[in-house]
């Protein structure tokens, strides 16, 4: 008797794929970081953020194990990240306090959940899931790394590693629900493929 494949398994492989890729936050910071120095005004905020914005959409369209078009995904969290950063960081005066990020982190997400959630691929399960989760999940990092005593005041361009790693863990399931990998879905909730692709 030939066994199939357990459904979990798909599942499994494609978050653990996706949580790998919380590394492109750290790297993302330091090159940011290395170009603009500290966020402390805005062209810092904009220009860091859109390096950093490229990093990560490039390594989550890698992580994302091909439910992701780079095309769309990329830019889309480069603006995303570029004009939410800006935003967060000029809201709270640039300050570095726990509220402070929490509040950068829920504005920064705010604005790349929207960015992205209109890059997800057609046919896919209500966007809106994927633009309200990511502002939440963006403040949660910047907390955890806050709370892990990282030197926050140093006003970095996106939050550090532990906080890229919860990020990651949780926002898997999230892309999950909302683009199921194709051994997962059932054909009506794949990704449709428009012609000219």
């Amino acid at each position: 008797m030939v066994h199939s494949p357990s459904p979990r398994s798909p599942f499994l492989r494609t978050w653990l794929l996706w949580i790998a890729g919380f590394i492109a936050f750290p790297v993302a910071g330091l090159i940011g970081s290395f170009v603009v120095g500290r966020v402390d005004n805005s062209a810092s905020a904009l220009v860091g953020g859109a390096i950093a914005g490229l990093i990560i959409g490039s390594g989550q369209t890698l992580a994302g194990n091909h439910r992701l078009q780079a095309g769309r995904w990329i830019p889309a969290t480069t603006v995303g990240t570029s004009a939410g950063l800006l935003l967060g960081a000029s809201a709270v005066e640039y300050g570095t306090s726990l509220a402070d990020l929490a509040l950068l982190g829920a504005l920064n997400g705010l604005v790349v959940g929207a960015c992205q959630a209109a890059a997800l691929p057609r046919g896919v399960r209500p966007r809106w899931v994927w633009a309200a989760v990511v502002p939440a999940l963006w403040a949660l990092g910047w907390t955890v790394t806050t709370l892990l005593r990282v030197r926050v005041d140093e006003q970095f361009i996106v939050f550090g590693a532990t906080g890229a790693l919860v990020f990651a863990t949780l926002s898997g399931l999230a892309l999950h629900w909302v683009v199921p990998s194709r051994a997962d879905a059932t054909p009506a909730a794949l990704p449709t493929r428009s012609a000219t692709t």
